[in-house]
């Protein structure tokens, strides 16, 4: 018998009843949910007195924990049944369609919304679900994207859900209108922008695909560019993206406003400088006269901070403050310096090292716990770090001691990458043609920071089985010893020397030494065994050789060298510089010696155009009654040589035209480093424009630079999901009849 309905849904009240004490309660309508989950949440136990109040607080508590769509509370003899409604849980999420994204990576959007596998089914929490991954491939330039979701009941109060995605395709970008722009082309404008129409590039890098994000930094972009060039007084007024109503064509326009351009009258200094002024003074980019650049005012004060740090005022700070005077039009600026107080450091952190060891990055470190703060060391010790190879990204943060005006904690975080491989490839060069590569190699075993590499090489010129080894820190000062196990075939038959095959098996030992931070010494001692094989159709002088000395050789090699290094990356060079001296000494039945020296230079002609230069002489002979043999010999010609030359071709020749090699090689060029057209913000993907010279010179020929064989012409570099691949085509400029052109080079898989 039923005493009272209390309650049937939050909006609804109770009905009047007498209050009563509840003897008992009872719950009905669970199919996944516990009782003693109802219990947990309702706010009425046994022994209690409900009231009207009562109910409908145990009510709201029981629609708040969001597993119920009806609750309703009835009295039977004093006994409280609460009788419920459960939603449905969610039992699988289905995707079709889908093709820009991942499943995985949708599905962690969905939860961030509340739908998951087991969590309960909120059809609000589905619609902003729906809006959610519209919101995605809008991001993606996808416009005409729709999104329909279709629920299905399951047994057990379950549903299933399943998004159907119709992608359409990318909206492209049309039209880029810059309104205002007098001083300089649009043309010039809209290529500093990374957004564009669409080119023959932008399949590969979407950049006509619209993006806010995008489009926020292209913004930035015009204004750094107006305001390095005197346009102090820039401004961008509106912008309109507009989308036709199939929604496949973007139209962008951007109003600006010039303004005037400013000359630089006046920059002084004030503040605590507490370095003498003349060298703060050095320090500054822009002088009276010049035309205003915010980027050089910037890297001015910059400049002053870090040189107060490196006397441990950490926290030193540069204000440039300007004065305008617009009739004029000029601009002077006080730079204010606030060195604060100085400090020194109080603790050394690392995060995000899982496999390698803490005592692996300290070793690289030149800031030391507890001695003054020195952003300089800091900032070398981070190039270090980075330099190990061992991490994709090395973060350096400043942290300031609570409690404590004069100390900081310095905390490094690095971003690991897989430093162990096991990589199969294929490839193709115009040297080597087909080659099978293979590696198997840890260049930070067991996050030690010690390297073991198998190496597997098959071309159809050179096979090599190599196993090494190094320790970049065998002893704590920074002294380093590898060791080489290897065996390497040469079959010369291919290429532009007289025919040959060699047969080495060999083994040695290496040390380098550092000298200074950037200068080391190495040396090393290598055990070769030879096998040669000339043919009737090889070189007389091959023949002689082989006939006079044998075919057989075992001899040790002594190498050692001198190198200085200031290059600022070694995956993407902009500035700096290599001076390498090196050289070989060899003992036993084979003796010889080779001395070189090779000096790169890296200079930043604007922000993405970098002047490389190189430089390679090497000399070499034999001794103690014994020419050098021609496989040690110099040869050029070729990619990483003169380009636009067949490798190995020049030279000294025989009768049949074969190249013979030599002892003396000189090799140089000048090469201008940019970005792709179109791919301006690709770092994968370069182009350069190169002039190549070089020659080698025989054992009784003089060094003439009337000899140098030159070749100009382009190259692209790409870093491609394949393997990289490299292209130049050359045009040799002085080529004799007896030189082998060979205009268009390449190589393709063969590095990894």
């Amino acid at each position: 018998m039923t005493a009272g309905l209390i309650g049937a849904t939050l909006s609804v009240a109770a009905l009047a009843f007498d209050p009563f004490v509840v003897k008992d309660v009872r719950v009905e309508g669970l199919q996944r949910t516990e009782a003693g989950t109802v219990f947990s949440y309702l706010p009425v136990k046994v022994g209690d007195t409900l009231t009207e109040e009562k109910a409908q607080q145990a009510i709201r508590a029981l629609f708040a924990t969001g597993f119920f769509k009806d609750v309703r509370l009835e009295v039977e003899n004093g006994v409280l049944v609460v009788t419920v409604e459960e939603r449905p849980a969610i039992a699988q999420i289905d995707f079709s369609g889908i093709k820009a994204f991942e499943t995985d990576q949708l599905r962690k959007i969905l939860r961030e919304q509340g739908i998951a596998d087991g969590r309960i089914f909120d059809r609000a929490a589905l619609e902003n679900s729906e809006q959610e991954l519209k919101r995605q491939y809008l991001g993606r330039g996808l416009y005409a994207v729709t999104v329909q979701t279709t629920i299905t009941p399951l047994e057990r109060n379950r549903v299933g859900i399943n998004f159907t995605v119709n992608e359409g395709s990318a909206a492209k970008i049309r039209s880029i209108n810059i309104v205002g722009a007098q001083a300089f082309q649009e043309k010039a404008l809209l290529d500093e922008m990374t957004l564009r129409t669409p080119g023959w590039l932008t399949w590969y890098t979407k950049h006509d695909q619209y993006s806010r994000e995008k489009l926020s930094a292209d913004l930035e972009t015009l204004r750094s560019f107006y305001q390095n060039r005197g346009y102090l007084d820039f401004a961008i007024d509106s912008t309109q993206v507009s989308i036709t109503p199939d929604r496949n064509d973007i139209y962008i326009t951007i109003n600006i406003s010039e303004g005037e351009k400013y000359t630089v009258s006046e920059v002084k200094l004030a503040g605590q400088m507490l370095a003498p002024e003349e060298e703060l003074r050095k320090l500054v980019r822009l002088n009276p006269g010049d035309v205003f650049a915010r980027d050089r005012l910037t890297e001015s004060t910059k400049a002053i901070a870090e040189r107060l740090g490196n006397d441990g005022y950490a926290f030193a700070n540069a204000n440039a403050v300007p004065e305008v005077d617009k009739e004029k039009r000029t601009v002077a600026f006080t730079i204010l310096i606030d060195p604060g107080r100085r400090v020194y450091v109080r603790r050394i952190s690392f995060g995000g090292n899982t496999r390698t060891r803490d005592d692996v990055i300290r070793r690289e470190l030149r800031q030391l716990e507890g001695g003054f703060y020195d952003a300089s060391k800091i900032q070398l010790s981070k190039q270090r770090i980075d330099r190990t190879q061992y991490f994709k990204d090395v973060n350096v943060e400043t942290a300031p001691v609570s409690g404590s005006s004069d100390q900081v904690d310095v905390n490094f975080t690095v971003e690991e990458k897989p430093t162990g491989a096991l990589m199969f490839g294929l490839g193709l060069s115009s040297v080597d043609k087909f080659v099978a590569q293979g590696s198997i190699s840890q260049t930070n075993f067991l996050g030690s920071g010690k390297t073991i590499s198998i190496d597997v090489n098959t071309g159809s010129v050179n096979k090599v089985y190599s196993l090494s080894y190094t320790d970049p820190y065998f002893t704590v000062d920074g002294v380093s010893r590898g060791f080489d196990v290897y065996h390497r075939d040469v079959d010369a038959s291919t290429l532009a020397v007289g025919p040959y095959k060699t047969s080495s098996t060999g083994g040695g030992v290496r040390f380098g030494i550092p000298l200074a931070e950037r200068v080391g010494i190495n040396f090393g001692l290598n055990a070769e065994s030879v096998n040669l094989a000339t043919f009737d159709t090889s070189p007389l002088s091959y023949i002689n050789f082989a006939n006079t000395f044998g075919n057989h050789y075992t001899y040790l090699a002594a190498t050692g060298g001198w190198a200085r290094d200031t290059r600022d990356s070694f995956i993407q060079t902009t500035k700096g510089s290599l001076y390498k001296v090196y050289s070989e000494v060899s003992l036993g039945n084979l003796k010889y010696y080779k001395l070189g020296y090779q000096q790169q230079f890296y200079t930043p002609l604007t922000r993405s155009m970098t002047l490389f230069l190189n430089g390679d002489i090497g000399i070499g002979g034999g001794y103690g009654g014994r020419p050098m043999p021609f496989f040690k010999g110099y040869y050029a010609g070729g990619p990483g040589s003169v380009r636009g030359y067949r490798a190995f071709s020049l030279g000294p020749q025989d009768d049949q035209g074969n190249s013979l090699g030599g002892t003396k090689r000189v090799v140089g060029s000048a090469e201008v480093l940019f970005p792709f057209p179109g791919a301006e913000k690709d770092k994968a993907l370069r182009l350069s424009a190169f002039l190549d010279a070089g020659q080698v010179f025989g054992q009784d020929e003089k060094f003439s630079f009337g000899d140098l064989r030159y070749a100009a012409g382009i190259g692209v570099s790409w870093v491609s999901p394949f393997g990289p691949l490299r292209i130049s085509i050359a045009q040799p400029l002085n080529d004799k009849s007896t030189d082998k052109v060979q205009r268009l080079q390449f190589t393709f898989g063969t590095n990894f």
